[in-house]
């Protein structure tokens, strides 16, 4: 069984990046997000038609998140229901036994904004929701652009990033107090090649010079970690006409 996330950065514009993808790549399950439609333009149509289930909730313009699925999608929570917000970025289902939560994390802007505030109670409240779902759920994922390189190796330059947005130690304290709750990082359980990002600026020639960041991150339960057999990050959408910055992450689930 295959899951994945992919910030796709309009659903509007890549509609057909994201079927080309899931005719070469039919994972089972596919959060995403950055949607950026209301709820009535989501289409569920041309999404059907290629043989997924969606559960979806969107807001004009901004954020958006949908979980795509081959199987029964069931007990579909729409947002934090311990964090009152009216930005859409969360949506939750269980699916062939797994609880699936897709999540795009605030950006943050740079420390001392109030958006880096909105970030911070924005993830303390997130790891209060999630430690409650993995009692209900112990085989579950979290899946989604978290916004948060959380080591080193996940930064194509530390120095130049350091007390950056995505790589400021409050960030990555929130990741690992997330992770601390007994949850691990899919693409950390392998070895890697060196230097594998999953988002890259548009600007500057970020992604041909490989100057990129991994934001985008699957996280798993132990039982669902015992389970994973592979994770990798896709580069070749990045590579596409008109690519959303953002390279899908995928990973491998043994029966």
């Amino acid at each position: 069984m295959k899951i994945a996330t992919w910030n796709v950065n309009s659903l509007k514009v890549r509609l057909q990046h994201l079927l080309t993808w899931l005719e070469a790549n039919p994972v089972d399950v596919l959060c995403i997000q950055e949607t950026k439609l209301t709820d009535d333009k989501f289409p569920v149509a041309e999404i059907e038609a290629a043989g997924y289930q969606v559960a979806y909730t969107g807001q004009k313009t901004y954020n958006g998140v949908a979980i795509l699925s081959k199987h029964p999608v069931e007990d579909v929570q729409k947002n934090n229901p311990r964090f009152e917000d009216e930005q859409q970025r969360i949506i939750a289902a269980t699916i062939a036994g797994m609880r699936i939560i897709c999540a795009y994390m605030p950006n943050g802007q740079e420390i001392g904004s109030d958006k880096f505030a909105y970030k911070m109670a924005w993830l303390a409240a997130l790891r209060e929701w999630v430690a409650a779902e993995m009692q209900a759920h112990p085989h579950l994922a979290l899946l989604g652009d978290y916004n948060i390189a959380p080591e080193e190796r996940d930064v194509h330059d530390p120095a130049e990033w350091e007390n950056h947005i995505h790589f400021t130690p409050p960030e990555r304290e929130q990741m690992q107090a997330l992770i601390s709750l007994g949850l691990q990082d899919a693409f950390r359980l392998f070895d890697q090649p060196e230097k594998q990002y999953s988002w890259w600026d548009y600007r500057q020639m970020a992604f041909r010079r490989n100057r990129g960041l991994r934001i985008d991150h699957i996280l798993l339960t132990n039982d669902l970690a015992k389970r994973c057999t592979a994770c990798h990050i896709d580069r070749e959408t990045r590579k596409w006409e008109q690519p959303s910055d953002h390279a899908p992450v995928v990973a491998t689930l043994a029966d």
